[in-house]
């Protein structure tokens, strides 16, 4: 008998000779390893769940980070893993905790399976692979959207927090919008031209007014919320879209230019 197997990301697929008949199955690309829950208690906390909130968990394992969500913060969640058996062993512990109508898990590939809905998303799979999912968080989520990840990090996009808990790493960040390029922000006469560059949640800006620069400083974007101050006068606001409508007072707006 001989055996072959072909690896693939979240779900290899498994070509297995039997004599000279080739089986194909889907067996999971991380191998199972179950974090621990003051870990799980931990990156939860850090996400700051609240009432509304829907979390995904891509590679759920046996379903304690849903069903933990569900059980000590009562929002909705679901799993998303590969493997029948983990979801058959998490579907039993949603029911032993009491969850069950609150937590579903899914048998799917994570790269495939839809994240658009998600408040939370954690993660527990490896640095190649969170690099590979990147892309999708970046694009598919809301800004504003919380992702935690057990031990592995997102590559060059550095954590909004990094802490060490039982000398293990979790790390958080929060999905940016989309800022970068050139804005006109309109306050009462006055008509500022900014340029924003951003790289992931890092942003920093020029104000210009008539060709002539001004001074701007303390640039932040947290999710959706992005705030400055231009000659001494702070600026807060959510972006919606192509516009930055105040969200800390003041009869001011901002365009996409």
């Amino acid at each position: 008998m001989q055996h072959a197997l072909i690896r693939c990301f979240a779900g290899a697929a498994a070509l297995v000779f039997v004599g000279a008949t080739p089986i194909i199955a889907q067996t999971p690309d991380v191998h199972y390893v179950p974090t621990p829950q003051d870990v799980v208690d931990r990156m939860l906390e850090l996400t700051g769940p609240k009432p509304g909130d829907y979390l995904i968990d891509l590679g759920s394992g046996d379903g304690r980070i849903p069903v933990t969500a569900a059980k000590r913060f009562g929002i909705n969640a679901h799993g998303v893993d590969i493997d029948p058996v983990r979801i058959t062993e998490a579907e039993a512990n949603a029911q032993r905790a009491g969850v069950q109508d609150k937590v579903k898990f899914i048998r799917a590939n994570l790269f495939e399976t839809e994240i658009g809905k998600a408040d939370i998303v954690t993660l527990y799979l490896l640095e190649t692979l969170n690099a590979k999912l990147r892309p999708r968080l970046l694009n598919e989520l809301r800004p504003g959207t919380r992702v935690v990840s057990h031990t592995f990090s997102m590559g060059d996009w550095t954590a909004d927090k990094h802490e060490k808990v039982g000398g293990r790493d979790v790390y958080f960040w929060i999905v940016p919008a989309r800022v970068e390029g050139a804005w006109r922000l309109q306050n009462g006469e006055r008509a500022v031209e900014l340029q924003l560059k951003q790289t992931y949640q890092n942003v920093t800006a020029t104000a210009t007014v008539d060709g002539q620069p001004l001074p701007i400083e303390a640039v932040s974007l947290r999710g959706a919320e992005l705030s400055f101050r231009i000659a001494g006068q702070d600026y807060r606001g959510k972006v919606e879209g192509n516009a930055l409508v105040p969200s800390g007072g003041g009869d001011w707006r901002a365009e996409r230019i």
